[in-house]
């Protein structure tokens, strides 16, 4: 018996064996073929930019790990695809007047192999419905574990409802930022009643109406809704006929982002089971009622930001039982954790209505009215409270106290942007259990007091960054043994090498001292740190060799470094990559403006945590080093720029499937660029501007699929562009800007140009490019700057040239010519219009007034005539006028005085910015604020004469800069006194015209004028001495006219002027001119005396001319005949005149001419 039992456990055993064996020979480690097969199906629809490279068509090869996509551990079948962004990029411009370039419709079929999916996004895919009989409903029995769906960011409308009602299974919807308006299908929402496991629905960003939540009443099960941003108004609920609204679940509900006005909110209160209500930026004011909220007993968050709301009548209603006992019993929001009052009008006393939430735990109130001194004794009701954020306001101190309730409980304070004393500094250290303090940009002054802030022995972050504190750091900082996190940056401190005051801080992982001074510290200081670094900024700090030396040997005993920006300080030598092997935790690298020199010699060993690597800005020379690949094979931007690197681009590069941003500009490069560094990489940001880079530049451009920005300026790339069969490509669709300017181009613009549908910005300049614009480049509905100027473009202007979103236009310096044809018609959007140095023809078109958003107008140097219209004073946001040098006539329009000329920030481009950061670290303070990037290289630069020179404007000088340019045109009349209302105006100049009359003294009111040139006219009177409040005032020329009398004071900037701005003016005197005043030499006796003899003393003007014509015809015939008759003196007379042509044409009489020509005229 007891054998036969044996042998049974021994069967059963090997029974389990090969059931496990056989278990493991039908599962596979990698994802089902069939699936992988789907997956390849899907890649061309949705692989914009070869984010899906990973996709590839190798039988065998496990789909689990490609990217955006997660299978199940066990059975290996796929759960969640993630598709977002892969359609187009999703940062592109997203025009709601020119959406529907790029819809496409989508066949959900291909879904259908995928059975286990439980988690599908495809947000931002321009997705504009689903292929007939396609809809999302035939998915409905097949994926019945699908529980997330994404469509976010796309085209869809109401239409696509009723499939998406099909897919029971859903508890996650996102339909944001589509097109829902609840007009074509009226019922469309009342569809989605139907997904009853629903528990999280979006529709924010669409165009939806008031009764969207009565048309969604019978969604028990959602928890979640978000209507932001819908401009939704008026009472939210219109329910009728006893109909129930049946949320009974809702917990969340987001209205942001709305029209919603003060009596909103009492049509919330049957939302009882609310925990977080969000109504930002909608039309709350004034006093609000909250008897709305009043049965919302379980709502713990309340946002309520960025409203005009000044004041509460209540935070406490009446609640009537049915026993009505008492006759009502009061009821406060007890539950309220979270308050956010951000962005109104609230004034202290805004405390006192709440001081019935005891248990509130956060409480923001920034950017409000909040002046003057807060008495925290105002705060004491909140016992609970653990943050506290008055940011942004004009406090100027807190009244603290010993005994206060708050002091114990408050966590998190946050003051910044106030205008606080020191002294708060002193008496802050009641607040024992502080965590985090932040006084960044408060106002503070003078060295910290040793005492108060010392005692916050529980503080984990500090930040007092961008003040004017001052002097050594206290010993006592020493007692904050819990911070973890310190922000002193960009004040005036003395901070010692040896970190001394911070030598007990065990628990420090981020120091941030940028643009402070380190110093040296006496010699018994120990410089080996007693805490580990994860985080240090040291930019702007070290002044000194010897200086840097010493913090080289501090950092030598750092080894837990993720983050170091050492950028801009004096280190020279070699690249300190020991900071590499030394941290092998080590992301992010910042080395740039230092003196650096040498070759860069990396380690060997791999760095495979770096991702950001910046060593631009300095003097390392040789070539880039061919291990940089091996060494931070998973790096994603390299910034190698303004070095003396040369040799060629390293191929290996091509090979960095993370690399995503790639800057070797200013370099001595040369060669060609590498074809595989745009086709097998992640780029989409290369830039390799000035290098000696050559060849030619079209495959780069029609092989760069996935480059966003592509920046090969300032190179030597020669040859056409033309010789491209276009039927044989397909534009990247990615590239979104392009500068090729400053290069060899030659030839004809490429019409295949006119094929890049995306692209936005476009830069040709400084190129050798010669014929017509092709009307192809009438295609580009995307473009919002175009620089093709200092080339030799001739023809016209295409009529057809009209982008909808073109907004800088440069044609300077071509050979365009013709007048001005409806090509910029009606171009609403247009703010530069540069078609200055051409050949244009005709008058300003009336329709000019249709640019409405011109704020740049440049014209100079063409062959313009007729008078100056006054269409030009509809245009309210000129500020920039220059028509110089054309041959305009009449008068100048006075309604030019009418202008604003106010400041634009459109003017310039518009550039994105980010910063580098290191993952899994918590970390409360903004590090690497001093190490932004941009996102955009292209500049918007004007060329504007003013101050008797020729200046470039671009950057922040640009938005602020204004100035009107009328010089060298043939303009008459006076200049009208309404000028002197532009008050605005930096530069003005009406030279060289044929303008009469006097000055008008109303120019005194251009008090930011800093240019003012009204030199060869025929003005006369007296200068107005007025113009002596000019204070702003560098540059000043009357020169050349008929001006008379004294003068103005030589005081203020009327000091500086010397006599050449006065000269050719005979009957003006004063001290500068070396001739007196006196009333015997006054020009005003000479006019009198004048005046007296009348007509008779004066020579006629035409008898002049005919006896000046006659004597120099007698002249000339007299020297004819001694020459005919004396050869000797003939001869001689023939020798001067060539030995003067050849020696002074050029030297004297050519340069003269040039110069005043330049001087007064460019």
């Amino acid at each position: 018996m007891m054998m036969e039992w044996k042998w049974l456990r021994f069967i059963r055993m090997a029974v389990m064996l090969l059931v496990l064996e056989g278990c493991r020979w039908c599962t596979t480690d990698a994802c089902l073929e069939h699936e992988r097969i789907a997956l390849l199906h899907l890649k061309p629809f949705f692989n914009y930019g070869n984010q899906l490279q990973s996709w590839v068509e190798v039988k065998g090869s496990d789909c689990c790990k490609w990217e955006r996509v997660e299978c199940n551990t066990t059975t290996r079948r796929l759960i969640q695809l993630s598709l977002n962004s892969t359609r187009w990029f999703h940062n592109m411009r997203y025009d709601t007047d020119n959406r529907n370039l790029n819809a496409w419709y989508l066949n959900t079929s291909m879904f259908l192999p995928f059975e286990e999916l439980k988690s599908l996004y495809l947000r931002g895919n321009a997705i504009s419905g689903n292929l007939e009989n396609e809809g999302f409903g035939k998915l409905s029995s097949t994926l019945s574990n699908l529980e997330i769906l994404d469509l976010s960011e796309n085209y869809l409308n109401d239409s696509i409802l009723l499939s998406l009602s099909e897919l029971s299974s859903l508890r996650y919807l996102d339909l944001s930022y589509n097109r829902f308006e609840r007009s074509s299908h009226p019922r469309g929402f009342q569809w989605l009643s139907r997904l009853t496991k629903l528990e999280t629905l979006d529709l924010s960003g669409n165009s939806l109406k008031n009764s969207i939540l009565l048309q969604m009443r019978n969604l028990s099960s959602l928890k979640t809704l978000s209507l932001s941003g819908n401009q939704l108004g008026g009472k939210l609920l219109h329910i009728q006929d006893g109909t129930q609204l049946r949320l009974t679940n809702l917990e969340e509900l987001y209205l942001g982002g709305n029209l919603f006005r003060n009596n909103t909110i009492s049509s919330l209160e049957g939302l009882s089971s609310l925990k977080s209500l969000t109504l930002y930026n909608n039309s709350l004011q004034g006093s609000l009622d909250t008897k709305g909220l009043s049965n919302l007993t379980n709502l713990k968050k309340l946002d309520l930001s960025v409203n005009q709301i000044e004041s509460f009548q209540s935070f406490k209603v009446m609640k009537l039982y049915k026993s009505f006992v008492d006759g009502g019993r009061k009821l406060e929001l007890t539950h309220l954790e979270e308050l956010n009052l951000d962005g109104n009008l609230f004034n202290t006393s805004v405390f006192a209505s709440l001081n019935k939430l005891s248990n509130l735990k956060s409480l923001s109130i920034r950017d409000n009215g909040l002046k003057g001194s807060i008495d925290m004794k105002d705060l004491e009701a909140f016992i609970n409270l653990r943050e506290l954020d008055m940011s942004y306001n004009e406090l100027k101190d807190l009244v603290i106290h010993q005994d206060s309730n708050v002091s114990s409980s408050l966590e998190e304070i946050y003051l910044v942007y106030s205008t606080l004393n020191t002294n708060i500094l002193q008496s802050i250290g009641v607040f024992a259990s502080l965590k985090i303090l932040s006084l960044s940009n408060c106002g503070l002054i003078g060295p910290l007091p040793n005492q108060g802030w010392c005692d916050l022995r529980n503080l984990e972050v500090l930040d007092v960054s961008r003040n004017a504190l001052e002097g050594m750091l206290p010993h006592c900082f020493s007692n904050l043994t819990s911070l973890r996190e310190l922000d002193i940056s960009r004040n005036h401190f003395q901070i010692p090498l040896s970190f001394a005051p911070f030598a007990n801080l065990s628990n420090l992982k981020a120091l941030l001292i940028n643009e402070n001074k380190m110093v040296m510290e006496p010699s018994f200081y120990t410089s080996i740190p007693k805490f580990q670094l994860e985080v240090i900024c040291l930019s702007k700090c070290i002044t000194s060799q010897q200086l840097s030396l010493k913090l080289r040997t501090f950092l030598y005993y750092q080894y837990d470094l993720r983050y170091v920006d050492l950028s801009r300080n004096n280190f020279s030598g070699t690249v300190p990559t020991w900071l590499l092997e030394n941290n092998t935790k080590l992301e992010v690298l910042i080395l740039k403006g230092n003196s650096f020199t040498g070759p860069l010699s990396l380690p060997s060993a791999t760095n495979s945590d770096v991702s950001f690597f910046d060593i631009s800005q300095n003097k390392v020379q040789g070539q880039i080093p061919s291990n940089i690949c091996s060494t931070f094979p998973h790096l994603r931007e390299l910034f190698l720029f303004k070095n003396a690197f040369e040799g060629n681009i390293p191929l290996c590069l091509s090979g960095m499937k993370d690399l995503s941003f790639l800057d070797l500009s200013n370099n001595q490069l040369f060669g060609k660029v590498p074809e595989e560094l745009i086709t097998k990489g992640l780029l989409t940001i290369l830039r390799l501007s000035n290098n000696n880079l050559s060849g030619n530049v079209v495959p780069v451009i029609l092989n760069a699929k996935g480059v966003r920005n592509l920046y090969l300026d300032g190179n030597n790339f020669s040859g056409e562009m033309t010789n491209v069969d276009v039927s044989t490509f397909e534009f990247p669709n990615s590239l979104s800007e392009i500068d090729l300017s400053n290069n060899k181009l030659h030839g004809k613009l490429p019409r295949w140009i006119g094929n890049a549908s995306f692209l936005w910005r476009l830069d040709l300049s400084n190129n050798g490019f010669e014929g017509s614009i092709p009307m192809e480049f009438c295609k580009l509905n995307r473009l919002e700057f175009l620089d093709l100027s200092q080339n030799n473009l001739s023809g016209s202007i295409p009529s057809c040239f009209n982008p909808p979103y073109i907004e800088h236009v440069h044609l300077h310096g071509n050979r365009l010519r013709g007048p001005l044809s409806l090509a910029f018609y009606n171009s609403s959007s247009i703010v530069t219009l540069d078609l200055g140095g051409n050949n244009l023809t005709g008058s300003i078109p009336k329709w000019i007034y249709t640019l409405s958003s011109l704020s740049v107008l440049l014209l100079k140097d063409n062959h313009f005539h007729g008078q100056v219209p006054v269409e030009l004073c509809k245009l309210h946001s000129l500020s920039i006028i220059d028509l110089s040098q054309n041959m305009f006539s009449g008068p100048i329009p006075s309604c030019l005085g009418n202008l604003s000329l106010p400041m634009q920030t459109n003017k310039i481009l518009e550039i994105g910015f980010y910063g580098p950061s290191i993952e899994e670290h918590e970390t409360t303070l903004n590090f690497g604020m001093d190490s932004y990037y941009p996102t955009s290289y292209l500049e918007e630069v004007i060329e504007f004469t003013t101050k008797s020179g020729f200046y470039s404007y671009k950057g922040d000088i640009l938005s602020y800069m204004t100035g009107i340019d009328l010089s060298c045109n043939n303009l008459t009349g006076h200049i009208p006194p309404e000028l002197g209302n532009l008050s605005e105006i930096h530069s003005l100049n009406l030279s060289h015209n044929k303008l009469t009359g006097v000055i008008p003294s109303s120019l005194s009111k251009l008090h930011q004028i800093e240019s003012l040139d009204l030199s060869y006219n025929n003005l006369s009177g007296e200068i107005p001495n007025q113009l002596v409040e000019l204070n702003s005032l560098e540059v000043f020329s009357v020169a050349f006219n008929n001006l008379s009398g004294s003068i103005p004071e030589p005081k203020a900037q009327f000091g500086t002027f010397i006599e050449n701005s006065y000269q050719g003016n005979p009957f003006l005197c004063g001290v500068i001119l070396h001739k007196s005043c006196s009333k015997t030499d006054s020009p005003s006796t000479i006019s009198t005396v004048s005046e007296d003899k009348g007509e008779d003393g004066l020579i006629d003007t035409y008898d002049f001319c005919v006896s000046f014509l006659v004597s120099y015809v007698v002249v000339l015939l007299t020297i004819f005949v001694v020459l005919y008759i004396n050869p000797h003196w003939r001869r001689a007379w023939f020798s001067l005149v060539g030995k003067c042509i050849t020696t002074c044409r050029y030297s004297n009489v050519g340069n003269f001419l040039t110069y005043h020509i330049f001087k007064q005229c460019v």
